[in-house]
């Protein structure tokens, strides 16, 4: 219990809760519009803007952040002109940004000595200004689906319908699109690029498990999320590994256990 007590551990659980948030709300929308690939593709595209952060002496962050957010924009605009195919699209700024990244890490002069926590997490060491991203964004994240609930559902399970209904469809998928983006870019130091995707998607594949309810997966994603997160937590501090594979470790076995246990009950 003595870990509590540390300040490096406080923030760590803060961060599982802001993280939570942003992607329960986030991920559900992720998983219900079937958009784990492009997620990934965005993802993996990010460590482009960390590589030409680091070559120029700016904030990977920051460098992650626009590259994600220029890549989200151009693959759904790709998919929306049908110019190129939604998967091509995908692949395309997914291999670019990764090459990009790479070239301009082994470009930059010297070693760069935290590139491993971008690529697989490192929760116990963020500060007061990845939290303060993560808090911003969180409020951001729960404004919008307050604001646009209805429209973000309809968009989520049947653009078609809700493009007939004339909703606003387009602004809501390049809205979460940039949405998606920011979130993968804001969690990079918690969970990295190799594994960020699930915590965008398994906490919301177990609640799934458990209600059709758009709105109540949402609210039981971010609960599942935070005992991932913690109990990932714990295992990351006790055998000195990454937080990343840790809090996603747990992830898997957690949905694997819900869904045996489902599984059994209906057998009975």
């Amino acid at each position: 219990m003595s870990i509590f007590e540390y300040a490096f551990f406080q923030n760590a659980l803060l961060g599982c809760l802001l993280a939570s948030i942003v992607c329960g709300i986030v991920g559900t929308y992720i998983v219900a519009r079937r958009l784990v690939f492009i997620s990934g593709g965005i993802t993996h595209a990010s460590f482009g803007g960390i590589g030409l952060g680091v070559y120029f002496g700016l904030s990977p962050i920051v460098g992650a952040m626009l590259f994600a957010v220029a890549s989200a924009v151009g693959v759904q605009l790709l998919a929306d002109k049908r110019s190129v195919r939604q998967d091509s699209a995908i692949a395309l700024f997914w291999t670019f940004g990764m090459s990009i990244g790479i070239i301009f890490c082994y470009m930059t002069p010297g070693f760069v000595t935290d590139m491993s926590s971008y690529l697989f997490g490192s929760i116990l060491t963020i500060g007061s200004t990845d939290i303060l991203i993560l808090a911003l964004l969180a409020l951001v994240v729960v404004a919008v689906f307050l604001l646009f609930r209805r429209v973000i559902v309809a968009v989520a399970f049947d653009s078609m319908f809700a493009r007939v209904q004339r909703l606003p469809v387009s602004f809501v998928e390049y809205g979460m699109m940039v949405l998606i983006a920011v979130t993968i870019v804001a969690t990079l130091r918690m969970i990295g690029i190799v594994m960020v995707i699930s915590l965008l998607t398994i906490p919301q594949m177990t609640a799934n498990l458990l209600t059709n309810s758009y709105v109540r997966m949402s609210l039981l994603s971010i609960c599942i999320s935070m005992l991932f997160c913690f109990c990932g937590l714990l295992v990351s501090f006790w055998l000195s590994v990454p937080s990343g594979a840790a809090i996603i470790f747990v992830s898997v076995i957690g949905y694997t256990a819900v869904r045996i246990f489902i599984g059994t009950k209906k057998n009975v």
